[in-house]
């Protein structure tokens, strides 16, 4: 039952890393942009809701539908006014980029909130479970940020495929030019796709917060574990990447369980053992972002 119990654990993790991962997967999917400051981005939206809620009381939940709109304006913003420019001049700009907004991040909230962690309270849902058997239980919040991944994810897909602006996301990102000779602005559908990672990200940065805690330097790990999970689901695939999430958490819960010390190793193993044996990942798209 022990071994049952890392497996579902794992499972859980997995949500949070599949919400991480699914804003960069988009943005790779649409623009072919990895996102070296989606992390930092995370970290940010999570001390910008810590700041919030320490300044007016307001709980989690009004943080978050305050928090994570902001975060897609931001986005928006961002591609606008940095990123479409960088896009312009070829691949290593964009990396340039984003390396350089990550660096900003970390030693500005460094400079606001000095190095120690914060943490988010989630109320009583963060200490509530459900206890399936005497060894097994499972956290509430844990089960909330799994189901808020898949509706995440599987929204993400129905617009991508039935809303006509998400439909033109896909006409951009397979053919740019053709996108534009039917009346789409590959400029403006960037934003938009920068705005939804931008939203997505902001969530996970929130839920990554109330489950345990963030530091300003957290921004890297985190992102480590979002491109780990896009890359063993399959890049560009936003299913791929909810299983890419789950194949990580449950690797690292299954390996901590039998020596906590090989806990980071073993999904960095499995990365690594996709990338040889399978490098299109577990679930290859199909088509853009499908």
């Amino acid at each position: 039952m022990i071994w049952v119990d890392a497996v579902l654990q794992g499972v859980l993790v997995g949500g949070l890393y599949a919400l991480f991962a699914c804003g960069l997967s988009l943005m790779f999917g649409v623009m072919r942009i990895v996102n070296l400051a989606h992390g930092d981005f995370a970290v940010l939206a999570a001390f910008l809701a810590y700041s919030l809620i320490s300044a007016s009381g307001v709980n989690l939940l009004y943080a978050a539908l305050l928090t994570v709109p902001v975060f897609a304006g931001f986005g928006y913003l961002v591609q606008r006014g940095l990123l479409n420019r960088a896009i312009s001049s070829g691949p290593l700009p964009p990396l340039l980029a984003t390396f350089g907004l990550s660096v900003v991040i970390q030693n500005s909230l460094l400079q606001g909130y000095t190095a120690d962690s914060r943490a988010l309270d989630p109320g009583r849902i963060g200490t509530a479970s459900l206890r399936l058997s005497g060894q097994i239980s499972l956290s509430y919040l844990e089960l909330l940020i799994l189901g808020l991944a898949v509706l995440v994810l599987g929204g993400l897909e129905l617009y991508l495929r039935r809303n006509r602006t998400g439909r033109m996301l896909r006409a951009a990102a397979d053919d740019r030019d053709a996108a534009s000779l039917v009346g789409g602005d590959p400029r403006h559908l960037y934003g938009v796709a920068t705005a939804i990672a931008f939203g997505t990200l902001a969530l996970a940065g929130l839920l990554f917060a109330a489950r345990s805690s963030v530091a300003p330097s957290s921004g890297p790990s985190e992102l480590l574990f979002g491109f780990e999970a896009v890359v063993i689901g399959g890049l560009g695939s936003l299913w791929g990447t909810l299983l890419g999430g789950i194949a990580l958490g449950i690797a690292q819960n299954v390996a901590g369980q039998a020596d906590p010390a090989y806990t980071l190793l073993a999904g960095h193993l499995l990365f690594l053992l996709v990338l040889i044996l399978r490098p299109e990942g577990l679930l290859p798209r199909r088509s853009v972002t499908a």
